[in-house]
């Protein structure tokens, strides 16, 4: 089974399978405190229901050592029985390496990020966070997109990569100007969200024309909020200035 083919069914079922097998120690490892968060962050990233995780979990429950019985009363799928052949033996470092990969947008750069960046905390705790702030979000306001009625007749531009200071760009044929849009999202139904100095600079630039949509409660039932020219809004923000040291490595040619 070739990791980078992997479908998106297999990514959903490995999940199932290092959840089952590491337990609590593996949502631990990943960053998670519990697993209804695990399921909620995995499956918006894969872009499946958080079911899908929690069922595909039960089904390995039996053939691991763990307190819950799972789905002990029938035989594992074909698909299921496929991959736990293939992964029932690898150690957890490993596997959540394979999990990483398979969740992550762009997995090669941030696993580079994880192994370069020097942090102060556990970098394997900065895994879910990573999530719950960037792809699980993007994925929850993606699919709410067409709901959304202040939205009606905008088309969506993902501007993620091209550090422009927003998240989406909405256009509609019926307005000349865009709209821009950011997503942020917290684990809790309340917390602290941060604006980059570019982010800060585009909203107030753009005024009402710059949203900012907030993906909350991850831990339990993900919601969201979606504040139109946040810093003229009910949101106070806190301006915090750091001092950073740069180490460069200079040669001589």
């Amino acid at each position: 089974m070739k990791e980078s083919q992997l479908t998106v069914r297999e990514k959903s079922i490995i999940a199932g399978l290092y959840l089952s097998k590491f337990d609590f120690d593996g949502l631990r490892y990943l960053g998670f405190n519990s697993f209804k968060e695990a399921f909620n962050v995995i499956g918006l990233a894969l872009g499946v229901p958080e079911k899908s995780i929690h069922n595909y979990r039960d089904e390995f429950d039996p053939l691991f050592p763990n307190d819950r019985l799972g789905w002990h009363k029938r035989k594992i799928r074909d698909c299921c029985k496929v991959v736990y052949e293939e992964y029932k033996d690898v150690d957890m470092d490993t596997l959540s390496k394979i999990l990483k990969k398979s969740l992550y947008k762009n997995p090669d750069i941030d696993m580079l990020i994880e192994q370069t960046t020097e942090v102060d905390f556990d970098l394997e705790t900065s895994f879910a966070k990573r999530l719950i702030t960037g792809q699980a979000a993007e994925k929850y306001f993606i699919n709410k997109f067409p709901t959304i009625e202040s939205f009606s007749g905008y088309s969506m531009e993902n501007t993620t990569n091209l550090g422009c200071g927003f998240d989406f760009k909405l256009s509609s044929s019926a307005e000349y100007d865009f709209l821009a849009l950011e997503v942020k999202g917290i684990n809790d139904l309340h917390g602290s969200i941060s604006l980059t100095q570019k982010e800060y600079s585009v909203a107030k630039i753009l005024g009402v024309r710059y949203f900012l949509f907030v993906v909350k409660n991850f831990k339990e039932s993900p919601m969201h909020d979606i504040y139109i020219n946040p810093l003229k809004s009910d949101l106070s923000f806190t301006k915090n200035e750091h001092k950073i040291t740069q180490v460069t490595w200079s040669s001589t040619i």
